[in-house]
C-alpha cells in the first residue's frame, strides 16, 4: 500500500481521480484500501477466478470490482474500458510503474533494518515490481548480497526470460495455484530483473503445497500460495546445494487463504 500512497502522493493537489487497476488480489485490495484512506473512489478488473477471499476484501475496502477474463490481456482491456467509460480516472498499474517499483522497495529496507547481515532475500515473481523493488533498494545499501526470484514452474516466463537474456511473457494464462504469480514480467521492471537478480528458481505445484503446509505446521503461519513460491524456492535441493548462504530472508508476500479450499485437502 506504501507504493499507492506515494504514487497518489504525486499527483497535483487539485485532482481527485477515480483510481482504476486490474489485479488478481494483493494490489487490488491496496488500491481499494488507499482509495478509502484518501475519500476516493476506485475501480477494480479482476480475473473470474481470482479467489473469493480477495475479492471479498475488496469489497469491504469499498471499491467497485469490475470481473474480466484471466489474462493479461483481458485485464489490461478491461481497465481501459472503465477509462474510457469514468471522468477523471487514473490507471495505476499493478507492477510495471517506477512509483510502484519505488513502494515495494520498502520491504527491502525493512528486511535490512531488521537483519542486516543478509547474504541473500528469495522474492516471488509475477509481473515483477515487489522483485524489481527490493533488489534496487537492498542492492543499494548492500552491494554483494544475492537477489533470487522464486517462480511457478507453470508461469516460468520469467526464469525463461533470464536464461534467453530477452524478456519472453507467457503465452496465454498460465495453471498454477499461485495466482498472485500470474502474470507476466513487465516491460519496466525486466530491465532491473536481469540487470540485478542473482537467479530465477523455479518450483512444482506440488512443492508450492507442501511449503504451504510446512509453514502452517511448523510456524503456524497461514499463507497464500504465491507466497508458498518462495519458501517452496529455499526448500529446494537446487537452492540448498548453492555455496555460501548461511542468512536468507524469504518475502512471504500474502496471507489471503480460502479456509474452505485448503489445497492439501482436495
Amino acid at each position: 500500500m506504501n507504493a499507492v500512497i506515494q504514487l497518489l502522493n504525486s499527483l497535483p493537489d487539485d485532482q481527485r481521480p477515480v483510481l482504476v487497476t486490474h489485479s488478481s488480489g494483493n494490489h487490488a485490495q491496496a488500491i481499494a484500501l488507499s482509495s478509502k484512506i484518501m475519500g476516493l473512489q476506485a475501480f477494480i478488473a479482476m480475473p473470474i477466478n481470482a479467489p473469493s477471499v480477495k475479492k471479498a476484501a475488496v469489497r469491504e475496502y469499498g471499491a467497485t470490482i469490475v470481473d474480466c477474463g484471466t489474462s493479461a490481456e483481458d485485464r489490461e482491456a478491461t481497465s481501459q474500458r472503465i477509462l474510457r467509460e469514468t471522468s477523471n480516472s487514473y490507471l495505476i498499474p499493478p507492477f510495471d510503474h517506477p512509483h510502484i517499483i519505488a513502494g515495494q522497495g520498502t520491504l527491502g529496507l525493512e528486511i535490512l533494518e531488521q537483519v542486516p547481515n543478509l547474504d541473500a532475500i528469495i522474492v516471488p515473481v509475477g509481473g515483477g515490481g515487489m522483485l524489481s523493488g527490493i533488489a534496487i533498494a537492498v542492492k543499494a545499501l548492500k552491494p554483494d548480497i544475492k537477489i533470487f526470484a522464486a517462480e511457478p514452474a507453470n508461469a516460468d516466463d520469467c526464469a525463461k526470460s533470464f536464461a534467453a537474456n530477452e524478456r519472453i511473457p507467457l503465452q496465454g494464462p498460465p495453471s498454477t495455484i499461485a495466482d498472485g504469480l500470474r502474470t507476466s514480467v513487465g516491460h519496466v521492471t525486466w530491465p532491473i530483473i536481469k540487470d540485478k537478480v542473482t537467479d530465477i528458481i523455479t518450483v512444482t505445484e506440488e512443492e508450492i503445497i507442501t511449503a504451504m503446509r510446512v509453514l502452517w505446521e511448523r510456524m503456524k503461519l497461514l499463507i497464500e500460495p504465491s507466497a508458498a513460491v518462495g519458501v517452496a524456492a529455499i526448500l529446494s535441493e537446487r537452492f540448498r546445494a548453492l555455496p555460501n548462504l548461511r542468512n536468507v530472508a524469504v518475502v512471504l508476500c500474502g496471507g489471503n487463504v480460502d479456509l474452505d479450499n485448503l489445497p492439501w485437502k482436495k
